[in-house]
């Protein structure tokens, strides 16, 4: 393993509300660090909120602003125009807000602050469900997977963010993983370097709404990229498209084995998940061999 390429600048404080071994105080402590700072941060209704803490109080070590669930692309949207008038504009606006956030009660405002080309960074932390209320799900929740609102499994697949906002056609959109600390952080500082408005989608695997032990975060994380449930990719300008694995190196049942949200599914449902997972990777690497065609044309 490759060291953790990261100078901490005590932007996290200890003492928040975070479980334990939770993978999103983790990402969010990299990402802030990466960051610097020259930041402002908003936050809706989350786990993320839950963590930085209630109103006047914060973990983070920059200014927060908390808004609400449907909200908060809208929020750091006035937040970027405010600064600018201030003469701010070397400040970052940074959105951190979880999948439900993000992929349904949100989706509206930040898709149309996509749309707008909003300078803001917006960051979704993917656990796949909403998990601070009890696990139930979203429209992240993997095909299959148990959750309290779906008991028997969720009989639909999950959303494609990442296609959905590279059809809008920004500047940079791209999926990370705490499992790959190094790649994350490089998108962080990649995003940074661009202008308008940037999209990442972080994998935090939730301990008690996946069930698994307080200790596997990490290693769960870097299951679901090696098995392809969880591909780390980049998509420029809605065109370029920028697989970070080539390779995928583990079974799909490994992964899904190791959680107590699948142990229901029977050798037909890990065959339609498998089936999922393959269908995903093949059309990947054929846009990123696309895209590699296309830059050396």
């Amino acid at each position: 393993m490759h060291k953790i390429d990261l100078v901490d600048q005590g932007l996290f404080n200890p003492g928040h509300a975070a479980c334990p071994g939770c993978q999103e105080s983790l990402a969010l402590r990299a990402i802030l660090n990466t960051i610097g700072p020259n930041a402002v941060a908003v936050f809706p209704p989350s786990c993320g909120a839950v963590i930085c803490g209630p109103h006047p109080y914060s973990s983070l070590g920059i200014p927060v602003f908390q808004t609400t669930l449907e909200s908060a692309a809208a929020a750091a949207s006035g937040l970027r125009r405010a600064l600018n008038q201030r003469g701010r504009h070397d400040a970052t606006v940074v959105c951190f807000a979880g999948d439900g956030g993000t992929y349904d009660i949100g989706f509206q405002a930040l898709s149309s602050a996509v749309e707008r080309n909003e300078e803001i960074l917006y960051v979704c932390f993917d656990n796949e469900g909403y998990m601070n209320t009890g696990a139930q799900k979203s429209s992240s929740t993997p095909l299959h997977a148990h959750t309290a609102s779906t008991p028997g499994g969720k009989p639909t697949r999950k959303k494609d963010i990442i296609g959905i906002l590279a059809a809008h056609g920004i500047p940079y959109v791209a999926t990370a993983a705490t499992g790959y600390m190094n790649d994350l952080t490089a998108k962080v500082r990649k995003a940074m370097g661009l202008r308008g408005t940037r999209f990442l989608n972080v994998l935090v695997p939730c301990l008690d709404g996946w069930g698994l032990p307080d200790d596997s975060g990490i290693a769960m994380s870097r299951l679901a990229v090696e098995c392809g449930a969880w591909p780390l990719y980049e998509v420029e300008d809605g065109e370029r498209y920028t697989l970070n694995r080539a390779a995928k190196t583990a079974p799909v049942d490994a992964y899904l084995a190791a959680q107590k949200r699948y142990r229901h599914l029977d050798d037909r449902q890990l065959a339609e998940v498998q089936a999922a997972v393959d269908r995903q990777w093949a059309q990947l690497t054929a846009r990123a061999a696309a895209s590699a065609e296309a830059d050396a044309a």
